[in-house]
């Protein structure tokens, strides 16, 4: 950052070789500007401040305690809160360094546009749904590098119904915290709504036969009712506005783009919403657990 914004030394860098330090770029396209001599310099410092230290178990040194005072406290408490920002301003160094390597990589500037990326084979489909602000068409796998049409097709389509899903969970897992139904889920055992709990617990509790129903509902649909496209459209089943077909389909193709870019966006948030709420429920009991509810976590 500090090149981009407070400017570079004036001079040189290297005066045998005529180098200053404005004739080097910012980022990755430094590493061969800089001469042999200057990395040995760099690395040799390193090294210095790597075993200048000692680290062996039991020393101030093995947790980080170099010496180094001028932002502690002798105050317990704040000492605590700064040596925690430390570590989380650390994680998200590290975090938010490696993106700018990638970036620079693909872009060559660590603040580089998309449209700088001109060899990506992710061009095919930059213009398709889903490509939204601020990733654009973001994949990190490069899963579509082969430019395959009918394979992103398909992954599009499997996209859609996790999306989907995941929204009706979402959704199933909030709702019975407010409402439930009256009457019996299961007369013959003697089970009610009220009895079958929210989130995770319900696996266990709901009957063998009232799962066989449910996986034969969504077999159903997924072989009989949803099973061709419509214009060869992923996720376009036929079904209209909403997925309700008295509603009829959108007419208006900005409005139907929108709503279209919505459900994918909605349905991304779901996919990452549900399983943040089974995590938290596996581990806490509930959906909206307390941490401190967590007590056999090795953390502790």
């Amino acid at each position: 950052i500090t090149p981009e914004v407070a400017g570079k030394f004036p001079g040189y860098l290297s005066p045998s070789t005529g180098l200053q330090y404005q004739d080097i770029p910012n980022g990755l396209a430094a590493i061969s500007k800089v001469p042999s001599l200057g990395w040995a310099q760099i690395l040799g410092y390193c090294a210095f401040c790597e075993v200048s230290q000692d680290q062996s178990r039991g020393t101030p040194g093995e947790v980080g305690q170099f010496g180094f005072k001028v932002l502690t406290s002798s105050d317990p408490e704040a000492k605590s809160k700064k040596l925690a920002a430390e570590i989380a301003n650390g994680r998200l160094a590290m975090m938010a360094t490696m993106g700018m390597f990638f970036q620079d990589g693909l872009t060559g500037s660590a603040w580089g546009e998309w449209a700088n990326y001109t060899d990506s084979p992710l061009r095919a489909f930059e213009g398709e749904l889903g490509v939204q602000p601020p990733v654009g068409f973001w994949d990190p796998l490069g899963l579509s590098a082969d430019g395959d049409v009918a394979f992103f097709k398909r992954r599009r389509e499997v996209e859609l119904k996790h999306g989907r899903i995941s929204m009706f969970a979402a959704i199933g897992y909030i709702v019975p915290e407010y409402f439930r139904f009256p009457g019996e889920l299961s007369p013959k055992l003697g089970i009610s709504f009220a009895d079958v709990p929210n989130g995770l617990a319900a696996i266990s509790k709901v009957p063998g036969q009232g799962w066989s129903q449910i996986v034969g509902f969504l077999g159903t649909y997924e072989l009989f009712i949803n099973g061709e496209q419509k214009n060869g459209e992923p996720g376009n089943y036929g079904k209209g506005n909403l997925g309700l077909g008295f509603l009829g389909s959108v007419s208006d193709p900005e409005a139907r783009k929108k709503k279209l870019s919505a459900e994918l966006a909605n349905g991304r948030l779901a996919m990452m919403a549900i399983i943040g709420m089974f995590f938290q429920d596996g581990l806490t009991g509930s959906a909206w657990g307390d941490w401190a509810l967590y007590t056999d976590s090795p953390l502790r």
